[in-house]
C-alpha cells in the first residue's frame, strides 16, 4: 500500500510551523488517495518524553488529523535497523570512525561535498591503527558511500541533486542514526511520498543512495517551506506564544492561520481533501509573529 506520514520528535510541544507542515503531508496523502501512518521517532532518548509524545498527537487530533494503524515508535524498530546495518557490513560498505562532531566540522572537506560533509578521516585505516583508535573511544560506524552525486525528484522543487558523502549509520554510543533509521522505517513501511520542511533538502540524496543500497525504491519527496520568525530564523518555541495551546489560549484558531498563510479556505482538513491542490502552495517562506503575551 502506498503511504505517507509524518514523523514527529517527542522532544516539546509541535508548534504552528511543525503542525503547517503535519497539515501538508495529510493532505497530500490523502488527495492521493495514500493510507497516512504517524511515526515517533524517538532514538533520542535523552531529549524524547512520553508526556511529549501525547500532548504531540493529543494538538495533531486537534488540529483535524488522523492516521492509518496504531503510532509507530522507532525506538521499538531495532531489530529492522540492527538487519540493515548488518547487511552493509557483510557486503564491505560500512567503516569504523573515531571522528569527533568537532573533528569533523574543523576538517577541510572535498569541494564536491556539501558543507560540513565528512572528508574521509578514518576510511582506508589499517587494522592496527583502528586498534590503537578503540583505546581512545568507541566507534562510529559510517557508510562508505561509493556514488558522490545523486538526484531524486521533488515534487516541488523538479530534479534534485546531492552530494553522498559517508554518513553515519550508527553512533559511538550504539544509538542508531537518524538517516539510517529513517530511511529503513519509510522502506517496511511502504511510505512513497515524504512530505517535510525544506531544510531537509540536502539530506534527500543521502537517503535516496542509502535507499538504494539496501533495495528499496526512494519516495517521492515534497520539501515545503519552512515557518520563520520575525528575524528570519528558523520558528522555535523560543519565539513566544507559537504552539497550539499557546495560540488557543491567545483567541486565535491555530488551523485558521495554517490555511490563511497556504492560501487555502478555512475549513477542517477533511473538508479540504479534493478542494486544494497540495502543490499549489506558496514558495516562500511563511513569517509568522506570534501574539504578544496577555
Amino acid at each position: 500500500m502506498s503511504a505517507g506520514r509524518y514523523a514527529p520528535s517527542p522532544s516539546g510541544d509541535l508548534h504552528v510551523g511543525n503542525l503547517r507542515t503535519a497539515l501538508l503531508a495529510w493532505i497530500f496523502a490523502r488527495s492521493s488517495g495514500r493510507a497516512f501512518w504517524m511515526r515517533v521517532e524517538d532514538l533520542d532518548r535523552e531529549r524524547s518524553r512520553p508526556e511529549h509524545e501525547a500532548r504531540q498527537l493529543a494538538d495533531l487530533s486537534s488540529l483535524g488529523l488522523d492516521w492509518d494503524g496504531p503510532v509507530v515508535r522507532q525506538s521499538e524498530r531495532g531489530d529492522l535497523h540492527a538487519a540493515a546495518i548488518e547487511d552493509l557490513v557483510e557486503r564491505g560498505l560500512t567503516f569504523e570512525c573515531f571522528c569527533t562532531r568537532r573533528e569533523v566540522q574543523e576538517a577541510a572537506s572535498a569541494p564536491h561535498l556539501p558543507p560540513g560533509a565528512y572528508p574521509g578521516t578514518c576510511r582506508d585505516l589499517t587494522d592496527a591503527e583502528r586498534r590503537e583508535r578503540r583505546r581512545e573511544r568507541p566507534p562510529a560506524l559510517r557508510l562508505r558511500a561509493e556514488a558522490s552525486r545523486w538526484q531524486v525528484e521533488d515534487v516541488l522543487h523538479g530534479t534534485v541533486e546531492g552530494g553522498v558523502d559517508d554518513l553515519v549509520l550508527r553512533r559511538g554510543d550504539g544509538v542508531v542514526a537518524y538517516n539510517l533509521a529513517v530511511v529503513v522505517d519509510d522502506a517496511s513501511q511502504g511510505v512513497d511520498q515524504v512530505v517535510r520542511g525544506d531544510d531537509l533538502l540536502d539530506s534527500a540524496p543521502r537517503q535516496a543512495y542509502l535507499a538504494h543500497l539496501l533495495g528499496h525504491p526512494a519516495p517521492t519527496y515534497a520539501h515545503v517551506p519552512l515557518v520563520l520568525d520575525a528575524a528570519g530564523r528558523r520558528l522555535a518555541k523560543r519565539d513566544g506564544p507559537v504552539t497550539w495551546r499557546d495560540l488557543s489560549a491567545a483567541g486565535l484558531d491555530p488551523l485558521a492561520l495554517i490555511t490563511d498563510s497556504l492560501g487555502w479556505p478555512r475549513a477542517d482538513p477533511s473538508e479540504l481533501v479534493g478542494l486544494v491542490d497540495p502543490t499549489d502552495l506558496p514558495r516562500a517562506p511563511w513569517v509568522f509573529e506570534p501574539p504578544a503575551p496577555a
